[in-house]
């Protein structure tokens, strides 16, 4: 019988509104993972939107944050650093973030397996659209045009474990507004070889953020072979 995973679709929510939601269902699924009531349901994954925001991970530098504390109120953009591995990234409107909080421990235990699925999901989506996409050797994340002269980035990945449950997850670029990856260095890849982008750009036409989500679900369950709780 397939684990069920509580699927909470949250549209536009403030950074810090939604981190202290994913710790408080974190923190609760470790103190309770062996209780019966928890059993029926371990997992859960949050889909939302970001107001804009950037975030630096525990291997990040302030110095890939292009602008000034001026210029981020004048872009109407926060910055918040977090305990995710990876570099600096940035969240807001038109795009997918999803946090799965999974306990690995009832399906594997394999943090780079784990990324490797977080990916497949994101690759699985877009070749829905004919988009090929897939992975760069070194760079976690999904890439567009990958073994071209300038790979795009569309999709950036940075997870956090604390006793094989997980937190964070992936940003998935489906209208974002590219020019707030200006104000940073993207994960902090130097090369001006790599670019960023998104699903509407490479389509060259509108998508849904609610078609997005209903394809990224399915694929999701499908991947980790887990079942919706209804």
């Amino acid at each position: 019988m397939a684990e069920s995973v509580k699927i909470l679709r949250l549209g536009i929510k403030k950074y810090q509104e939604v981190w202290d939601f994913q710790t408080e269902i974190h923190q609760s699924l470790i103190k309770n993972r062996n209780l019966p009531m928890t059993l029926d349901c371990i997992h859960t994954l949050i889909l939302c939107q970001h107001h804009h925001v950037y975030t630096l991970g525990k291997s990040g530098t302030e110095n890939h944050l292009l602008a000034d504390i001026e210029r981020l109120k004048n872009i109407h953009a926060e910055f918040v650093k977090i305990n995710r591995g990876g570099d600096i990234t940035y969240h807001g409107p038109g795009q997918l973030v999803v946090y799965p909080i999974l306990d690995l421990n009832r399906l594997f235990t394999d943090v780079h397996k784990y990324v490797r699925f977080l990916e497949e999901v994101v690759i699985q989506v877009c070749e829905y659209y004919s988009i090929d996409a897939g992975r760069i050797e070194g760079f976690t994340g999904v890439w567009v045009d990958r073994y071209s002269k300038r790979p795009r980035k569309i999709c950036a990945i940075g997870v956090h474990l604390s006793r094989w449950v997980s937190l964070h997850g992936l940003a998935f670029n489906i209208s974002t507004d590219l020019d707030y990856f200006n104000y940073i260095v993207p994960c902090g890849i130097l090369s001006s070889e790599k670019t960023v982008t998104s699903l509407e750009r490479e389509l060259g036409r509108e998508v849904k953020m609610d078609e997005i989500e209903e394809l990224f679900i399915e694929k999701f369950i499908t991947l980790f072979e887990l079942e919706k709780l209804n």
